[in-house]
């Protein structure tokens, strides 16, 4: 958890203003945490499943995983890092039988999220100051 942490506040805390009441939250502590580090061990990116009641409050429905503070250290963008940490949410998703997965993504992202088959939909939105809109990927067999 540190170091998914020290990840998030790399990304989400300082460089982009993010404060750290908002960035940690209740949710963490029943959230799956996935962590990607390099070959010397070394921490590149993070994020986090919502599944449960937690993603029920999230994404209105049991069956719909919540993803969520996915981040990538500035050395390791552009690797392929961000794309794996995706899958590897939704593999988790997947197996704990949820049929979609949902996220808020910051608007600047969207174009990432949709090459991986995410769909946008309703109103942007303002999350700890930075525009965002919801998306949502059904996942195989659902």
């Amino acid at each position: 958890m540190a170091a998914c942490f020290a990840v998030r506040t790399a990304v989400f805390v300082e460089e982009q203003s993010v404060p750290p009441a908002i960035e940690y939250d209740a949710y963490d502590a029943d959230a799956v945490h996935l962590l990607a580090v390099g070959a010397d061990g070394e921490p590149l990116g993070t994020g986090r499943l919502l599944h449960g009641p937690a993603a029920l409050a999230k994404t209105g429905s049991a069956d719909i995983g919540s993803l969520g503070r996915l981040a990538v250290t500035a050395s390791a963008r552009g690797l392929g890092v961000g794309v794996a940490l995706v899958r590897a949410i939704e593999a988790e998703a997947a197996g704990r039988g949820l049929t979609a997965v949902d996220l808020g993504a910051q608007t600047h992202a969207l174009g990432f999220y949709e090459r991986l088959g995410y769909t946008a939909y309703g109103p942007e939105f303002l999350d700890a100051g930075i525009p965002h809109r919801s998306m949502r990927r059904p996942l195989a067999g659902s």
